[in-house]
Parts: structure tokens; sequence; C-alpha cells
């Protein structure tokens, strides 16, 4: 077994890559942790879905890949520029909800709403926001994250930041987690 990626890229996802790179965008999901969104969004057919941190939407398409027709993806991120590069490319899904505004914002007014899935791919919902975001979660619900393994673009302090997060995450008792030292590190969580 290797860490080769052997299912197909989604259809936009070469395009969505160029305009990236291209953007300037240095915090895209990797592809490792792309393809375990889709696997991951597969197992929940019908299902609301919320990511929170769309960037570029390379990881948007890898979750809309992986989402059947009776399925519906919010993604939410607060920067104009990088959003319409995904509404751009991935738009024209009518899975997709793409929001532009601040991921707090969202989530206070959102707070009563339930997803069968969760990538928390920014601060909130994450770093901030971690309780509310998990009350979204219903039961059997995913909670995901990424990065979460030492990075190069890490601003100094970030990394005592992560291993809280990881502390507070242990020691839930409304989470059955995994961490994986693998890809950029990623956690999984489902809500008991």
């Amino acid at each position: 077994m290797t860490e080769e990626i052997n299912q197909n890229y989604p259809k936009a996802y070469q395009q969505i890559n160029a305009a990236t790179k291209a953007s300037g965008f240095d915090m895209a999901s990797d592809v490792l942790t792309c393809s375990l969104l889709k696997t991951l969004a597969a197992s929940k057919p019908s299902g609301r879905f919320l990511e929170l941190g769309t960037g570029t939407g390379l990881s948007t398409s890898w979750i809309l890949d992986g989402l059947d027709q009776g399925s519906k993806l919010t993604s939410i991120d607060n920067d104009a520029k990088f959003l319409a590069i995904a509404k751009d490319f991935l738009g024209n899904d009518d899975r997709l909800t793409l929001v532009d505004t601040d991921g707090a914002e969202w989530i206070e007014k959102n707070k009563d709403k339930k997803f069968d899935y969760i990538f928390a791919d920014t601060w909130h919902g994450k770093y901030l926001l971690l309780d509310q975001a998990i009350a979204m979660l219903n039961k059997g619900g995913l909670y995901i994250i990424d990065d979460m393994l030492p990075q190069q673009n890490w601003p100094e302090g970030h990394q005592e930041k992560a291993i809280k997060l990881i502390k507070d995450l242990e020691s839930r008792d409304d989470l059955h987690l995994t961490k994986q030292v693998w890809a950029t590190g990623i956690v999984v969580g489902v809500k008991k």
C-alpha cells in the first residue's frame, strides 16, 4: 500500500488548482486529505454537509465528488477573492451553497441547524467556536479537521494552539475520536 491517490480527481480539480496557485492562496488542503474527505462524504447519503473555510474550493470539489444527488453542502468563507474561484468552477452545482461571510456570524445565526458532516478548515469551528460547531452535528455526524501536524505556514505560537485543540478534543465526552499522523495531521470525530 502507498499514499498514492488511486481514485479519480474531481472534474474541476485541475482548473481550481491552477487558479489557486495563480491567486497566491497557500492554505489549501492537500490531496491526501481531500481524498479522505470524498470517501467520508460518500458515507452520508442524503446528508447535510458544512465546510467552514472554502478557500478556493479545492477541498469543496472533493466533498462534492463524494456526495449523492440528495445531499447538500454549505461552504463558508470570508475572502471574496478566493471564494470567487470556487464559485467560478463549482457554482453551477445545485447541491452547493457558497456563502461569503464571517464564520462566527454564520455559526451564531445558524446554530440551530444540524449537519451530518462538518469539515472545519478555518479558525471558526476549530480554534474558535468549537463547542458551537460540534453542537451542530447530528448523532453519528462526522467532525473533521486537518493541519494538526506542524506546517511551514504556521505563524509563531500556532503549535501551542494546535496542541491545546487536540487536548480539548480528547477531553470531550460527546465524540469518538481518531487522530491520524498522516497527510497534514487529520482528526476525525463522530458525534455520540
